[in-house]
């Protein structure tokens, strides 16, 4: 066991990532049970509102970096997506073979499906809650999350690896 303890603020911040690591699990289940109907998974579903939220068509490595995922789970699943007809790639005019990724008419029309069923079970989750609550949640995963890509994670010790 390590010399060193955390402080009481590094102990509530650990406890805090171990609440966001199990609300995702949470989310990804009720994710999967909500659009799973119209043959999606939760993380087809957030590449899908990833793309529908991009300001213009993007990359498969820019929609990662905002994820904040590997890219290669992504390809994975965008290649899914292209085979089914429901994504599509055009053309990029500042990268010859990273191609942006679209959704085609059918990929609209399932990510509206989607949010049809998600409108009313996110107002049931957000009953009750206060717009400051929600607020105040933002801001600190905002400022946790600002702070993990300023500064690059410590690099393992090589030599206390045995």
């Amino acid at each position: 066991m390590p010399e060193e303890r955390r402080s009481e603020l590094g102990e509530a911040v650990t406890e805090l990532i171990l609440d966001v690591f199990r609300l995702n699990g949470r989310l990804q289940i009720a994710g999967d049970r909500l659009v799973s109907g119209l043959g999606l998974t939760s993380a087809r579903w957030q590449i899908l509102g990833a793309i529908a939220y991009a300001e213009k068509a993007e990359t498969v490595a820019w929609h990662a970096r905002t994820m904040g995922v590997h890219r290669q789970g992504i390809q994975r699943i965008v290649n899914e997506l292209k085979r089914e007809g429901i994504l599509e790639f055009q053309p990029n005019p500042q990268h010859k073979r990273a191609q942006l990724v679209v959704m085609t008419p059918k990929g609209k029309d399932l990510y509206d499906a989607a949010i049809a069923k998600q409108i009313p079970w996110v107002n049931a989750l957000a009953s009750g809650l206060l717009p400051e609550e929600i607020a105040a949640a933002q801001h600190v995963i905002g400022r946790l999350k600002a702070r993990l890509e300023e500064a690059a994670l410590p690099q393992e010790d090589s030599s206390s690896a045995s």
